[in-house]
């Protein structure tokens, strides 16, 4: 399920055969020029309902921390992604804007809870993910990362997301230790696709990866015109005009 920023690579990932797409919250804030952390829930809401518009294929957003400081607030965040046209929807255990810190296992799960609550309060069922940001903040806590991630599953998640995990031992673990389907997120150096379904895995992901792959060939092309050519990156610009060209109406 690779991460679109915008409605046109929505579109791309969408024209080349994948079966769903999905929001992220560090690629959209870079599209405005920000940090992580910094899309406000209406922006975010309204990205994902654009990005919805866009694809026929199901689309999962990233609600970050449900932009709230309430349970009652991040039901109401869900309540409106549920009525914004997205088949799925994620929450994270740490909160605090930039800043985040993982909240308590309980008080996590409450958050979820009203999460799930939100997101079925609508015309149609919204897939919940449950994520469990500790490997994002230093915090190597197996044990803990796996109870809540069954916290979650009890509160009611449908999906559930240990981002950071590489160890393929690990993912292993967690798949066991859990009933509800376990999203991965692909990292440098882990496990392959093939080798993550071997471990049951049922979902993988890219975070921000793919805008920074996107970013990074665009910083390439420009040093290069910087330097007075030989002007390569019209190589690269020909497989995107392709891209383009199959992918918009």
């Amino acid at each position: 399920m690779p991460n679109a920023w915008d409605a046109g690579s929505a579109r791309l990932f969408a024209s080349m055969g994948f079966d769903a797409v999905a929001t992220t919250s560090g690629g959209f804030a870079a599209t405005l020029g920000r940090r992580d952390g910094s899309v406000s829930g209406d922006e975010a809401l309204a990205h994902a309902a654009e990005l919805a518009a866009a694809v026929s294929v199901p689309v999962n957003a990233d609600l970050e921390d449900g932009f709230g400081a309430t349970v009652a607030e991040v039901e109401n965040t869900f309540r409106r992604a549920s009525e914004a046209g997205v088949a799925g929807c994620s929450i994270e255990d740490a909160a605090g804007g930039a800043q985040r810190a993982i909240l308590p296992t309980e008080a996590a799960a409450e958050r979820v809870a009203a999460a799930v609550a939100g997101a079925r309060s609508g015309p149609n069922r919204v897939i919940v993910t449950g994520r469990a940001e500790n490997h994002l903040h230093g915090v190597r806590d197996l044990d803990d990362t796996i109870a809540r991630l069954q916290a979650y599953q009890e509160a009611g998640a449908d999906v559930l997301y240990a981002p950071g995990l590489k160890s393929i031992d690990d993912i292993r673990r967690v798949v066991k230790e859990v009933t509800a389907p376990v999203n991965v997120l692909v990292l440098p150096g882990g496990p392959t696709v093939p080798e993550l379904a071997d471990a049951g895995v049922a979902r993988v992901s890219v975070g921000s990866a793919f805008h920074l792959v996107a970013l990074g060939a665009v910083v390439a092309a420009a040093e290069e015109l910087r330097s007075a050519g030989p002007y390569a990156f019209w190589a690269t610009a020909a497989t995107g005009r392709a891209a383009r060209d199959a992918s918009v109406s």
